[in-house]
C-alpha cells in the first residue's frame, strides 16, 4: 500500500514522503495512529492544505521532547526479578514494566515510546532507547537484578553470575564424592542389617549364653 507520511518515520521517510509499506503495517499502525494517509489524489490535496499545521504541530512536539530528553538520557532504572544461577529470568521484563518503573521514577512515557523489540530475559545492564519524538530519542540503562545489593554490584561493573557459576562448578566434584560416600556407607549398613533377619526367617535358633 502507498501512503503519505504525516511525520518522520524511522527507516521509512520524512513528512510528506509517499512510501510503499505492507498492508498490515498501514492498517494496524500507520493509519489508525494518524501517522500516514492512503496515497490518493484527495489525500494529497488534504495533506498540502494541512502541511503548515502539521509542520507547526511537529515542531511543537519536538521542542517538548527536547526539553525532556536531557532529564531522561543516561538515567538508570532498577528492576528486581527472580532468576536462576546462570542469570536467566523466571519470566521477562517487557515494555510495560519499563513504563511502570520510569513512571515511579517521575518520567511519563507510553509503551510505544519504549523501543524494546524483544523482552529482556537475563539479569544484567541493558541499554534501551526511548523515542520521545520521531526526531528525538534518549538511551536509558535498565539494571535487572535479583536483589538491590546485586543491582549495586552490577552498576559497579561486576558480573554477578560469574562467581555463582564458578562456585557451583568447583563444588560439584566434592559434592559428588560426598554423595557417593554416603551412598556406599548406606549400602554396606543395609547389607549387614539384611543378614540377621534372614537367619531368623529360616528358624535357626540363636545360641544361648549358657549353651
Amino acid at each position: 500500500m502507498d501512503v503519505i507520511l504525516l511525520e518522520r518515520i524511522a527507516r521509512l521517510g520524512q513528512m510528506g514522503d509517499v512510501v510503499r509499506v505492507r498492508d498490515g503495517y498501514a492498517r494496524n499502525f500507520l493509519l489508525p495512529q494518524g501517522k500516514a494517509l492512503r496515497a490518493n489524489e484527495a489525500n494529497s490535496k488534504r495533506f498540502e492544505a494541512d502541511r503548515a499545521h502539521l509542520e507547526a504541530r511537529n515542531l511543537e512536539r519536538r521542542t517538548e521532547a527536547e526539553a525532556v530528553v536531557g532529564r531522561i538520557a543516561g538515567q538508570s532504572f532498577v528492576i528486581i526479578r527472580q532468576a536462576g544461577e546462570t542469570g536467566q529470568l523466571y519470566g521477562s521484563v517487557t515494555a510495560r514494566d519499563l513504563v511502570e518503573v520510569m513512571e515511579a521514577g517521575g518520567f511519563s512515557v507510553v509503551r510505544s515510546q519504549v523501543d524494546l523489540n524483544h523482552p529482556i530475559k537475563r539479569i544484567g545492564l541493558h541499554e534501551v532507547r526511548i523515542v520521545l519524538h520521531p526526531e528525538v530519542d534518549a538511551s536509558i540503562t535498565v539494571n535487572v537484578a535479583r536483589s538491590d545489593d546485586e543491582a549495586v554490584r552490577q552498576a559497579r561493573g561486576e558480573d554477578v553470575t560469574k562467581g555463582i557459576a564458578e562456585d557451583a562448578e568447583d563444588a560439584t566434584p566434592e559434592a559428588a564424592e560426598a554423595a557417593q560416600s554416603v551412598f556406599e556407607a548406606g549400602a554396606e549398613e543395609g547389607a549387614e542389617a539384611g543378614t540377621e533377619p534372614a537367619a531368623e526367617a529360616e528358624g535357626s535358633p540363636r545360641p544361648s549364653a549358657g549353651g
